[in-house]
């Protein structure tokens, strides 16, 4: 009996660990569905009002808003990607003209966007995804749990 003990302590104690990689793979999956979703909900906004949404980066997250608010529309944002303080969210613009150039990523009328790369580094792991100009899809090139 002792030993049959001892050996369903020993599998529990190597199961644990794969729990807790399953479940911070699970947080992380969400956090990059969660911006993606983010990412479409800026260019069906774009193309069925017919006007330029903005993603913004800020110290919360990412906020989605149009790029000029209307004259009887409140100024919030439309949705938000939050993300608490010990993570990361960081934007890149490989075609951007200046080296320094604010954290606004843009969705034209048309239903295009600006080429992007989006990094997120969060307690559960990292991601990086490239975004395609003419789909805003992502092609997911970094994706490592902790």
């Amino acid at each position: 009996m002792m030993l049959v003990l001892a050996i369903f302590v020993l599998v529990l104690a190597l199961a644990i660990p794969s729990l807790t990689g399953l479940s911070a793979d699970k947080r992380l999956r969400r956090s990059l569905d969660a911006f993606n979703n983010l990412v479409h909900q800026a260019q069906e906004l774009s193309v069925t009002e017919n006007r330029a949404y903005l993603i913004v980066w800020t110290d919360a997250g990412a906020d989605l808003r149009p790029e000029v608010f209307q004259k009887d529309e409140e100024k919030k944002p439309t949705a938000v990607f939050p993300f608490d303080r010990n993570s990361v969210l960081k934007l890149l613009l490989p075609s951007a003209l200046r080296k320094e150039y604010p954290a606004e990523w843009i969705f034209w009328p048309c239903g295009i966007c600006e080429p992007a790369i989006v990094e997120f580094d969060g307690h559960d792991g990292q991601w990086k995804a490239k975004y395609s100009p003419l789909t805003a899809h992502a092609e997911i090139l970094n994706y490592v749990t902790r």
